[in-house]
């Protein structure tokens, strides 16, 4: 293992201090993963958590796609704190490593480690504000908006340069998982990457987006505010 190693910005790791993420990372075995791999269950009562290394994973609730998780992610840490079952199917999206922590070791370590401590409850709130605030733009913005705005955040946190300002989304999304993370009909998602396309901002193929502009689609996601709701 790298004695220094980069995090992507916002994420856990990130916020910690090297020493502490070396801590972090002895307390489980790092473990391969492919595509698809299953790394928690909805309604399992398993309590171990786990650091997300390498790759990207899908968080799901039921068959709706709530968020992606990325190098220096945590995943599974309520179960860990209160016990109580998973409340969403964690499931890789690349191929990827993960490093997996038992909950009765995660629990002394935060203990131990004060400043993890108050890095975790800072990850959950910055989720938290995330969530109450796309459940804000569901009532408010236009669905081209929330699929603009959505691109926009997805693409600022995992998308992969291309050339020429371009930007490929880094994990395949399918119009279901993108009308779930929007709160919107299949149909109407549909319907606005239409627009999106014409716009030339982004092009879709094969649960691939590329974002052309991302300026752009940062303008559309302002735009409409006031537009009122839209069916």
């Amino acid at each position: 293992m790298s004695t220094i190693e980069t995090w992507p910005r916002g994420s856990l790791l990130a916020a910690l201090t090297e020493p502490t993420v070396r801590a972090l990372l002895r307390l489980g075995p790092e473990q391969s993963m492919p595509a698809g791999g299953v790394l928690m269950r909805e309604g399992s009562d398993e309590s171990h958590v786990a650091v997300i290394r390498r790759g990207l994973a899908k968080v799901s609730a039921g068959r709706s796609l709530i968020s992606i998780r990325s190098a220096g992610d945590l995943v599974g840490e309520m179960a860990a704190l209160d016990g109580s079952p998973r409340s969403a199917t964690i499931t890789m999206a690349a191929p990827g490593s993960v490093v997996l922590i038992p909950g009765r070791k995660f629990t002394p370590f935060l203990t131990r480690h004060p400043d993890a401590a108050l890095a975790l409850a800072a990850m959950v709130a910055t989720r938290l504000r995330r969530s109450n605030r796309r459940q804000a733009d569901f009532t408010v913005y236009p669905i081209r908006v929330r699929v603009a705005r959505i691109l926009a955040e997805l693409t600022e946190q995992h998308g992969h340069p291309l050339g020429h300002g371009a930007l490929e989304l880094g994990v395949r999304l399918t119009q279901p998982e993108l009308a779930a993370l929007c709160g919107a009909a299949e149909g109407s998602i549909h319907k606005a990457l239409r627009e999106l396309r014409d716009a030339h901002l982004v092009s879709t193929r094969y649960g691939r987006i590329t974002v052309w502009d991302l300026r752009r689609l940062r303008d559309a996601a302002q735009a409409g505010r006031d537009a009122g709701h839209e069916a």
